[in-house]
């Protein structure tokens, strides 16, 4: 009978195998020749696009959604379908939708700049929305909006130019409830992410700090509604944090062109059964013509930085783990056909080991002679600007968030929070530091000397490098450190950045530091170079990562509702310091 189980047990393993790698290579093949079977595009075309879809940074990696069909928007794919649709006689038109999406304002700044050039080509750029901001906060959108040559807004909609504002969470008071005392040190007076923890509201530095992000938003916002609207700057402040204005009223001050259903836009845009037919941009960059020129390898870091390799091969971006992009700058360096770097960066910051890992091999790079263009896109500060600053050219878009050179260390500890519950711990040590960093003991005064002296060394260290990176005297750089964040332009005013722009402008760069002609072609190539179909499926199914990846994703569901506490959370580590700048956003 047993003899009789193990065979039973043995054919229904064989037939799960079976199952697995038949369903598997299926995949694999839909995924790997899913390029050869996409549609040809028509001799007549409308470009849509969906601007309250998600972007990313870098290609979707995840084999199971390619058989979907869809083609997520990957920001600087989509910069390049626009750019290349402008010259394409068989483009006629560009037709957006939007209302309330997800892009930073740096985002914004690099799709506008694109539909602008777009525009110059005579060709018309219409843009649909039921409604901007949905009786809320619609100000990225609108800037956006008012970078096509026609607004189109569905009559039961609004415009809510409303403005920008921030706003923290400061949990001091329940810590104290709870009997819960952070420990916490940064350095130095603007690294203000430990004051969530630490204050009942915001300082004198970090009001100043905020304030001026939001002043240097909102000019850049006036200035750039102005010109594409075309009203005078005057008209537009008058109206910036004024809304939400209802249709009839955002149509007579001239924020919009037209009243009208989607139907109406998209003919207005060539989008008829005569003129155009409809075509994803995501659809069209996939059938760009091939880069040629000199190789560029693009390495892109996503998140918050991390030792290690990425996380996931599956969902969001590919992520920041240090070992991965510092593979991805080794492999580019050891390419005898790689002639340059091309270093995308999208981050909040995270581990200063890890992010000096990355800034070792900027400059290797350059030591070989490969020139390296940082591309900052939404945020690029602390660990973010960290990995940038050893570039050649430091390239961020004017509403990026960067700087905040700075770190920051510390633990809660939960001693009266135990014992408000009738729990008591004990334990046994060997070493003076051994339990630094438990959270049952407040550190002893040995322990915080200890912690305050790697802060200092991290500090120094971070501001000598910043420095020496970007050229500044170490008096100069330590007035523009201290962990302030500042606004891209801001930035560059003070010799932080070097251009504003984005994709095209850090391209610009490379063809300058190659020496090359300003029209010149690049191949740009992306490292580490992707994994195969069948090993993104070998990597998913083994140790049922799957399941895992959809059980955390069903955790991030629940979590997502403490998503504005999480986000200040995040920043308590017992690390030795943390390059990371407080949560900011429009």
């Amino acid at each position: 009978m047993r003899r009789l189980g193990r065979i039973l047990v043995a054919t229904l393993a064989s037939i799960g195998l079976i199952v697995i790698v038949i369903v598997g290579g299926g995949i694999w093949a839909m995924v790997a020749f899913q390029d050869h079977l996409e549609p040809s595009l028509p001799k007549s075309m409308v470009l849509s696009l969906d601007l309250e879809t998600k972007f990313r940074e870098t290609p979707v990696s995840d084999p199971l959604a390619a058989l979907s069909g869809e083609h997520p928007y990957v920001l600087r794919q989509v910069v390049a379908a626009i750019d290349h649709a402008a010259t394409d006689g068989k483009v006629k038109g560009l037709f957006a939708t939007l209302g309330s999406g997800h892009l930073s304002l740096a985002s914004t700044q690099e799709i506008s700049a694109a539909i602008t050039r777009f525009r110059a080509s005579g060709k018309p750029a219409v843009a649909f929305a039921e409604t901007i901001g949905e009786s809320g906060n619609g100000t990225v959108d609108y800037v956006l909006a008012s970078a096509f040559s026609q607004v189109w807004l569905q009559p039961s909609g609004d415009v809510g130019l409303t403005g920008f504002a921030a706003e923290t969470p400061f949990i001091k008071g329940s810590l104290d409830l709870l009997g819960i005392e952070p420990q916490m040190a940064g350095r130095k007076e603007y690294k203000s992410a430990i004051e969530t923890f630490t204050e009942t509201h915001y300082s004198e530095p970090h009001r100043q700090s905020v304030t001026a992000l939001l002043d240097a938003w909102t000019e850049q916002s006036v200035a750039a509604i102005a010109q594409g609207r075309r009203l005078g700057e005057d008209k537009v402040r008058a109206l910036f944090g004024k809304g939400p204005f209802l249709a009839v009223e955002a149509l007579s001050s001239g924020l919009v062109d037209h009243l009208g259903y989607r139907d109406q836009a998209w003919a207005a845009a060539g989008g008829t059964s005569k003129k155009g037919e409809e075509v994803d941009v995501a659809a069209y960059a996939g059938h760009l013509p091939s880069g040629s020129g000199p190789r560029i390898a693009v390495i892109t870091g996503s998140g918050a930085i991390t030792r290690g390799e990425a996380d996931s091969p599956f969902g969001g971006d590919d992520g920041f783990g240090a070992a991965t992009i510092a593979g991805a700058f080794r492999a580019a360096i050891d390419d005898p056909a790689v002639k340059a770097i091309l270093f995308r960066i999208d981050s909040p910051g995270g581990s200063y080991v890890a992010s000096d890992t990355v800034w070792h091999e900027v400059g290797r790079a350059r030591a070989a002679g490969k020139p390296v263009v940082a591309s900052m896109a939404g945020v690029a500060a602390s660990g973010g600007y960290f990995v940038a600053m050893g570039a050649d050219r430091v390239v961020a878009q004017p509403g990026t968030i960067t700087g905040s050179i700075g770190v920051f260390s510390g633990k809660m500890v939960l001693r009266d929070f135990w014992a408000k519950l009738g729990i008591s711990w004990d334990g046994v040590k060997r070493g003076d530091n051994a339990d630094m960093f438990s959270a049952n003991t407040p550190f002893s005064p040995e322990a915080w000397e200890r912690l305050n002296r790697m802060l200092d060394a991290i500090y120094g260290d971070f501001t000598a490098k910043a420095a020496k990176g970007r050229n500044l005297a170490p008096e100069r750089l330590e007035e523009l450190a201290k962990g302030r964040v500042w606004a891209g332009s801001d930035a560059q005013a003070r010799g932080l950045v070097d251009v504003l722009g984005g994709w095209d402008v850090a391209q610009g760069q490379v063809r300058e530091l190659l020496k090359l002609t300003p029209d010149a072609s690049l191949d740009l190539v992306a490292y580490p170079k992707a994994k195969a179909p069948w090993q993104k499926l070998a990597q998913a199914l083994s140790g049922g990562s799957l399941a895992e990846d959809e059980g955390m994703r069903a955790l991030l569901r629940v979590a997502k509702v403490m998503a504005p506490l999480a986000a200040q959370l995040e920043a308590v580590s017992p690390q030795a310091g943390a390059l990371r700048m407080p949560p900011v956003g429009p």
